[in-house]
């Protein structure tokens, strides 16, 4: 039961939001626009702000779900790591050709799940960052970070491991956006700026 709990939880992070939000609704494979990615980034940069929003919250869903699983199965695992696996299938989709997104919003559903509070607290980190920043890629990074900084403070060792490899996905997946920050080239996103 355990190996199909943790299948399960690779399944649901597997699920393509983005290219299904796309295709059923837009007839459009963001894989074939802006940066390529699954993710409610190029979701929003690809289709609007709608559709960014509703990848995006069923991204997060992703995460919350498979954390609910040993719960709603009766099963004796560890939430955080059954969450972990729906991190990886959300990064390598069986169901898109193990292409997908950053994990940032699963990683945040699975925080929603196990850690509301943790949650609620790096919510408004994430968008005045964003505001301030108009990078979803850094403010994604430094999200991860006071995660992991909140994550220490709680004094939960699983959480500060599960979130520090959180952390180090997120990092590693933006590596190109770093880059490309680093040169001046990073798109910023122009739903959040302000209208002259």
């Amino acid at each position: 039961m355990t190996f199909l709990v943790i299948i399960l939880s690779y399944l649901i992070g597997s699920i393509p939001s983005g290219l299904i939000i796309g295709k059923m609704f837009y007839s459009t494979d963001i894989r074939e626009h802006g940066s390529g990615n699954l993710g409610g980034t190029n979701t929003f940069r690809t289709l609007g702000v709608k559709a960014g929003l509703i990848v995006t919250i069923m991204d997060v869903l992703k995460g919350t779900l498979a954390t609910a699983l040993p719960f709603l199965l009766g099963v004796d695992l560890h939430p955080l790591l059954v969450g972990v696996f729906a991190i990886v299938g959300h990064m390598y989709p069986i169901f898109a050709g193990f292409k997908g997104g950053k994990a940032v919003a699963t990683s945040g559903g699975v925080l929603l799940g196990y850690a509301p509070l943790l949650f609620l607290l790096l919510f408004p980190v994430f968008f005045i960052t964003l505001y301030i920043t108009k990078y979803v890629s850094l403010s994604s990074i430094i999200t991860a970070i006071i995660a992991l900084i909140g994550a220490i403070i709680t004094g939960d060792l699983l959480l500060i491991i599960v979130v520090a490899l959180m952390a180090i996905f997120i990092v590693y997946r933006h590596r190109a956006n770093i880059k490309r920050i680093r040169e001046g080239n990073e798109p910023k996103i122009k739903w959040m700026q302000r209208k002259r």
